[in-house]
């Protein structure tokens, strides 16, 4: 007995103001109470915390809490001691303390006044924390997010693999290991590895009933940042993270949706710690809406509101999808999750796996598989998520609580192939994978179908009308339905089950739908924002019409007004006011309030009149460039340095420096190159060279060159071109 015995309701009640336990709670306190070991695996939301927080109130000495991320034991703290009647209660034991604060933390712990002492793993290993915990009563210890004990797990720590040695150095203490995501095989690593295979094991449902899982295709940049400003504005004055896999994304995204009038700031570990704390406090404290952040943020935030989770990148791996969907609605309210799925997006996280060990690599290539298939299924995505971890769901109780069970596709009867994929599984013995067993059923005799003769079986070919996806989706579902077992420790390789053998000797009706096939975009198409091919070719017509009506009433070429690439952004994006017009590509604002007033006006008319559904999010406003490089130009300009001069600096041939030229006289900035001009052509050449551009309606350099008897390059006649615009149109 670590404890006398305590009235737990009462305590719970005077400590924590609940009349009553969450699930296993109550029984997983007596057992650490009694002394005894316990493994706790409850998905977030679930009151893990309370677990280890309320018998370390109520036992004699400290309780010493194993965490890995200071922001975490920072948070814990600060909430423990909101409950207590001392800041003393609860301390934290890490890098980030002084020496002065560390020796204050050491003597409230020897003088008995700390009840919880949070410590992550690199101090717990000190020679100096040791020596320190041994020389005072330590009441148990909690190993909080255990699964950072496996290699498995999807925050592998190699310092949690020394932790049961160090805590036997210190003194034999009941241990408690606490996870939120934890698959069969990662809960065995753990066990192992704190010596805890007799420990009792409490293993709440990884159920969440409040959440609805969506996965959509992530296209080009645009569509994909117009469906999540759709989404978020859908939401609006509600708390949500957008979880991305780089800090320049984060940043990136975070300033677009900035620009569309969304309180968002970034969250990820190369920000200054003042900054990064700045901004999580803004969040918490409900001055911003949305935080656009890496995995480096959440863990252990305890904000019960969060009403949407987006994961604009693909997590590695389903338990990190998990963990992160799961600190959406932890007060039982509604949470909305969205995953934005390219296979692109698989493809790079293998690149990124190819330095490493090889049994690392394999490792890693399985949980990012196991992640595509669950944003490829057809199937509900709530049982998918939870056989992953073991647990059988019947997809009925769902309740529509996914997009595949609110939106269900077409299904047919495939019961036939059923017995075929398993007829090829139990055949080939337990000896090769899903890619293996679908080769040989496409009829591919790939190197290792031929070394293990399979391209000789019966099977061989047998399904090659229906194609690879197809007999993916067939092997998902009966993996998912336990007909199939899938060895883990050897890399994923497929076996049949006695359920499977039981579904061959007496097959019944099967009816489900192919697999989604996600279309693989590449960085170069992901980053057009143009989406030329979808614009409103009637609306386009009108504009056109209407370029040419005000160029002749302002006596102006019609490329002057605005370019083709522009007129197509509008019939795409339907802007009806100015400040929208000054989002589309190569406008700004000088334009959009020079020539943009019958260009809005034109436009909401169309709209009206063809009762265009046009909600505020379709207008996606691109974040102005501010890039160093024209900074640099336009102020050099202003100093009358030579164009020679400028391109030189900037690393830049000449071409190139009048090609951005020319972007940022199109985009509405003014230039003056008359310091320029004037060494090349006298005043009265100049005008005659104005009037010509503004006579013709072609744009092109070479037609101007000719007209003028090639008395001017092409590059000369590019500046007067670029100065006439910046005249004229700005």
């Amino acid at each position: 007995m670590i404890s006398e015995a305590v009235d737990l309701k009462g305590s719970l009640k005077e400590f924590f103001g609940f009349d009553s336990f969450k699930g296993m709670q109550e029984d997983v306190i007596n057992t650490v109470l009694n002394g005894e070991d316990c493994f706790v695996i409850m998905p977030t939301g679930a009151g893990k915390s309370l677990c280890y927080q309320l018998p370390a109130l109520t036992s004699q000495g400290t309780a010493i809490i194993i965490s890995p991320l200071i922001a975490l034991m920072k948070n814990q703290v600060d909430a423990i001691r909101g409950f207590g009647d001392s800041d003393s209660v609860a301390h934290f034991l890490n890098s980030s303390l002084t020496k002065t604060q560390a020796a204050r933390v050491k003597s409230d712990v020897m003088g008995g006044k700390t009840k919880m002492l949070y410590v992550a793993p690199e101090t717990l290993k000190k020679d100096e924390t040791v020596d320190f915990l041994r020389s005072v009563e330590v009441s148990f210890v909690a190993v909080d997010e255990a699964h950072c004990i496996s290699e498995w797990g999807h925050d592998f720590r190699p310092e949690y693999r020394r932790i049961k040695q160090i805590v036997k150095a210190i003194d034999d203490v009941p241990m408690m290991a606490l996870t939120a995501t934890a698959t069969p095989k990662v809960q065995s690593d753990i066990q192992k590895n704190l010596n805890m295979q007799d420990a009792k094991v409490f293993k709440s449902s990884f159920n969440r009933t409040n959440l609805y899982y969506e996965v959509m295709p992530k296209g080009n940049k645009a569509q994909t940042m117009k469906d999540l400003i759709s989404f978020i504005n859908k939401r609006k004055n509600k708390s949500g993270i957008v979880y991305c896999l780089s800090r320049k994304k984060t940043e990136e995204i975070a300033e677009i949706l900035q620009a569309n009038n969304i309180n968002a700031l970034p969250y990820h570990a190369g920000l200054d710690a003042k900054t990064r704390a700045g901004n999580q406090d803004k969040f918490l404290m409900e001055e911003i809406d949305v935080i656009v952040a890496t995995i480096a943020f959440g863990m252990g935030i305890d904000k019960p509101d969060v009403r949407f989770i987006i994961h604009y990148d693909v997590p590695k791996s389903l338990e990190g999808y998990y963990q992160e969907t799961g600190r959406s609605g932890r007060d039982g309210l509604e949470g909305d999750c969205l995953l934005f799925f390219n296979p692109k997006d698989t493809e790079k996280l293998e690149k990124f796996l190819k330095d490493k060990p090889v049994a690392e690599r394999e490792i890693g290539s399985q949980l990012i598989a196991e992640m595509a298939y669950f944003a490829e299924s057809s199937q509900c995505r709530r049982k998918s998520l939870l056989h992953y971890f073991g647990e059988n769901f019947d997809a009925d109780d769902c309740n529509k609580m996914c997009d595949n069970c609110r939106h269900p596709r077409e299904t047919q009867e495939v019961s036939d192939d059923v017995v075929t994929a398993l007829k090829t599984i139990e055949y080939t013995g337990g000896k090769v994978g899903i890619k293996h067993i679908i080769e040989i059923l496409i009829g591919k005799a790939s190197q290792e179908v031929k070394a293990y003769r399979h391209n000789e079986v019966e099977f061989f070919g047998k399904g090659k009308e229906q194609g690879a996806n197809y007999w993916k989706t067939i092997i998902r579902y009966a993996q998912i339905n336990n007909y199939i077992v899938k060895n883990i420790e050897l890399y994923g390789l497929l076996s049949i089950s006695p359920e499977g053998l039981r579904y061959l000797a007496n097959p019944t009706p099967v009816h489900i739908a192919q697999d989604r096939e996600f279309e693989a975009v590449s960085d170069e198409d992901f980053d057009k924002v143009q989406n030329e091919a979808v614009y409103d070719e009637e609306l386009y017509a009108q504009l056109k019409q209407l370029q040419k009506d005000v160029a002749r009433e302002m006596g102006l070429p019609p490329y002057v007004i605005f370019q083709e690439t522009s007129l197509e952004d509008m019939a795409f994006k339907y802007p009806i006011t100015i400040n929208e017009l000054e989002n589309i590509s190569g406008v700004g604002k000088n334009k959009a309030k020079k020539f943009g007033k019958p260009f809005v006006e034109l436009i909401s008319r169309y709209v009206e009149e063809n009762e265009i559904d046009r909600p505020d999010e379709l207008v996606l406003k691109s974040v102005v460039n501010k890039s160093a490089r024209k900074i640099h130009i336009i102020q050099n300009i202003d100093k009358k340095v030579t164009l020679e001069d400028i391109a030189k600096g900037q690393g830049m041939d000449f071409q190139e420096l009048l090609d951005e030229l020319t972007a940022i006289v199109y985009s509405g900035t003014q230039v003056d190159l008359n310091y320029y001009i004037d060494e090349i052509i006298d005043e009265e050449g100049r005008d005659e060279i104005y009037d010509y551009f503004k006579s013709t309606d072609s744009s092109s350099i070479d037609a101007a060159v000719d007209e003028f008897g090639g008395e001017f390059t092409h590059e000369e006649m590019k500046i007067f071109q670029i100065q006439f615009m910046s005249d004229v149109a700005n």
